[in-house]
């Protein structure tokens, strides 16, 4: 392998050293896993997410066992109500359970949007012992009985769809304007550079807030995520632009620049098509550390009453019934889409840690 690396090109060089990173890797491969699931939300949600069933409200997680007499199946429980607090509280029956089993028939969706159909991956085996009596709730319920676990999913769709919505206008805006600047340096740098400065310079949070405030209370909620995404990418653009124009200020005097100038390109084709090729693995590491942002961003937004709302599903719009501590207490499974975020997160970061080290040409390991 080490005789035949200098027939390699950058990207093969790129992909070989990013192998040899484990973390990111791993992260990687998580990635896909999770964008998977949130394409195929629906084929592997147990229940409807958005109904409500006061008979499981605040049920708790139901973990999946195996035994060769049952196969796969939970232990059933039996809702009671305190006489003297009226809590309700539930009351797991062993010698009762709920048969489970990989593609089974529930509630009707259309597979991506389009074929209609009944089987999920995983849920309640139909036609046995406890099926069809009770529920299975992987994750537990919320304050409406409605399955957190299909909810999770749900929103795996909508949170990390948004945040690479975010990215791509980020991306554009920020190789854009950063182009732009570095290219043509003077007074457009300086313009440019005070502009960036002056909108890195508000606290990110209360301008996202005062941003999301600014939205129309009538939008409907397709509206509202158009509007987040906006305001995600209007504010996510500095960090980009920074990374282009420092390249741009080394490449545009390279002898391939000065001779595209001296052939007649114009400005435009020698900032996308001759320089900004030169460094793209630099852009594709900014904009893989950029994504957790751009997702904490929208999460904040909504866990905060400011973005989107239900019946809309997304991991901030969940953590809304997390506002009360005595709630969190009580049924600590509420925070569940916290630990999606905080996974998704870790995984966003060490990816980029990959591609940072293995687009450095002095990293030699």
């Amino acid at each position: 392998m080490n005789k035949n690396i200098g027939s390699l090109s950058q990207w093969q060089l790129i992909s070989l050293r990013f192998n040899r990173h484990r973390l990111a890797t791993v992260a990687l491969l998580l990635i896909g896993g999770l964008y998977t699931l949130a394409v195929f939300a629906d084929s592997f949600a147990v229940n409807t997410p958005y109904d409500k069933d006061v008979r499981y409200i605040y049920a708790p997680p139901m973990p999946p066992k195996f035994s060769l007499e049952r196969g796969f199946y939970a232990d059933a429980f039996i809702q009671q109500i305190d006489p003297v607090t009226l809590k309700r509280y539930y009351h797991f029956t062993p010698d009762t359970y709920v048969p489970l089993g990989f593609f089974t028939r529930d509630y009707a969706y259309k597979l991506l949007g389009l074929l209609p159909t009944r089987i999920h991956f995983f849920g309640v085996r139909q036609g046995e012992e406890g099926a069809g009596a009770q529920k299975f709730f992987f994750f537990g319920a919320d304050k409406f009985g409605r399955d957190i676990f299909s909810r999770i999913l749900l929103g795996t769709r909508i949170s990390l769809s948004i945040g690479v919505a975010a990215l791509v206008i980020s991306f554009i805006l920020g190789v854009s304007i950063g182009g732009i600047s570095g290219y043509f340096g003077g007074w457009t740098d300086t313009l440019i550079q005070r502009l960036i400065e002056v909108i890195d310079a508000f606290p990110k949070l209360p301008l996202w807030l005062v941003l999301g405030a600014a939205l129309p209370r009538g939008w409907s909620n397709l509206q509202v995520y158009f509007g987040i995404t906006v305001i995600l990418s209007l504010v996510g653009w500095t960090g980009m632009a920074r990374v282009v124009r420092g390249k741009i200020l080394s490449l545009r005097e390279e002898d391939y620049a000065l001779a595209a100038r001296l052939m007649g390109a114009g400005h435009g084709r020698i900032i996308f098509l001759h320089l900004v090729p030169g460094f793209t693995s630099h852009i594709i590491v900014s904009l893989t550390m950029t994504v957790p942002g751009m997702i904490l961003g929208e999460t904040s937004l909504s866990f905060l009453g400011l973005g989107l709302k239900p019946p809309t599903i997304s991991w901030g719009v969940m953590l809304q019934d997390c506002m009360s501590m005595q709630v969190v207490k009580n049924y600590p499974w509420l925070l569940l889409p916290v630990l999606m975020i905080i996974l998704i997160v870790l995984c966003f970061n060490f990816i980029g840690d990959g591609l940072r080290d293995a687009a450095d040409p002095y990293n030699a390991r």
